[in-house]
């Protein structure tokens, strides 16, 4: 398929997107729950009947994580510089936890934001809001921390803003964080960019930091050695890319909602099917078990060092291979397979040879995860 053949394709699909948009979509909420914060179908229906038709444009309607824009410089000799942005905000409670805290999670999750685009990550900005009364040891060891991880991933934190509330409205510290890269290559990326035949891959073992806050913040009577997976991912993604380039066609890290949210919302995106192997999805026992114990699904559960790759069947195992010589990719999976029909649903074939239908997390089994 030719590049002209695969921008009119994509075009096509986003403006069917948003010409729906355009057409009353009706929330039934008539308030704001936890759920809206969850990255779960609450999520969605607020982010369409509410954002996405009031900020509508090009740009956004695509949905990906990151937006991707071409700055043009005119001078003696034109110049192009294909660019990502993106923001984040983060509310995680505890503010401490196993494998991290607040600060190293919101330089981790907008790095990976800007990776998930195929971006190379330069600058970051951080807005703290901070509640009258917190601790100064505790602000510093968490601002020490998320400048030490800016500095291990190679991003400078070049600007920010400072607000505090009155005691009891903030509950300790929020952190909003916004991040702009470069491009690595000029291919058209996207969770509508799915092809049949796509296989999907998944860089390690799921559920690591959703369990791991749930853990810290409930004080439940369950040993447990698991850490959150909060890491930056750039670096796997340029390894990859270099491997595979065009034969990438989508990338998105599986945070809120977990692989069964995000498989479902690329899915949606390119009217495609994806179905899954239950017996290649990496999990750790000691997340099974407890997931098991709390009746929780592993594959709704969030995470902050993953990355699912839809890649072209012919470069499948060569991203595989790559995705194990990295440090974050070594019991990396192929888990899945794209295929045309039927479009817009995520299926699992299981373990005891049944098939399961995935989709969205409904309801917030736990808020305030990042």
């Amino acid at each position: 398929m030719d590049t002209h053949t695969q921008v009119s394709g994509m075009l096509e699909k986003i403006e069917r997107v948003r010409q729906a948009r355009r057409k009353k979509f009706y929330l039934r909420d008539e308030h704001i729950t936890l759920s809206h914060g969850s990255g779960s179908k609450a999520t969605h229906n607020l982010i369409e009947g509410i954002f996405a038709p009031a900020f509508s444009n090009p740009l956004l309607d695509q949905m990906d994580d990151s937006a991707v824009f071409t700055l043009t410089q005119t001078s003696e000799t034109a110049t192009a510089m294909r660019m990502a942005f993106t923001t984040d905000t983060y509310v995680v409670s505890p503010l401490l936890f196993p494998g991290g805290n607040i600060g190293t999670l919101a330089v981790h999750g907008t790095i990976n934001d800007l990776a998930m685009a195929g971006a190379q990550p330069l600058y970051l900005s951080a807005g703290f809001i901070l509640e009258e009364g917190f601790s100064i040891a505790e602000l510093r060891k968490i601002v020490e921390a998320m400048a030490q991880a800016a500095q291990n991933a190679g991003v400078a934190i070049v600007t920010g803003d400072t607000k505090v509330v009155q005691r009891g409205k903030a509950d300790g510290l929020f952190i909003n964080t916004a991040g702009i890269g470069i491009l690595r290559d000029n291919t058209l990326r996207g969770q509508n960019r799915l092809q049949a035949g796509d296989k999907i891959l998944l860089n390690g073992p799921i559920g690591d930091h959703g369990i791991a806050i749930m853990l810290a913040r409930e004080a439940l009577d369950i040993e447990s050695t698991i850490e959150s997976d909060s890491a930056p991912l750039h670096t796997l993604v340029a390894r990859i890319m270099q491997v595979a380039g065009a034969g990438i066609h989508c990338m998105k890290d599986p945070t809120r909602g977990g692989v069964a949210t995000t498989l479902s919302e690329m899915a949606m995106a390119s009217e495609m099917a994806i179905v899954l192997e239950e017996s290649a999805i990496p999990v750790r026992p000691e997340v099974r078990g407890t997931c098991e114990i709390l009746g929780l699904d592993p594959l709704t559960i969030a995470n902050e060092g993953k990355m699912l790759v839809a890649v072209a069947e012919d470069k499948a195992e060569q991203v595989l291979a790559a995705m194990r010589e990295h440090p974050l990719g070594r019991e990396a999976a192929i888990i899945g397979t794209v295929q045309p029909e039927p479009a817009a649903m995520v299926f699992m074939n299981t373990d005891i040879g049944g098939k399961r239908v995935l989709d969205m997390l409904v309801g917030d089994p736990l808020p305030r995860i990042c």
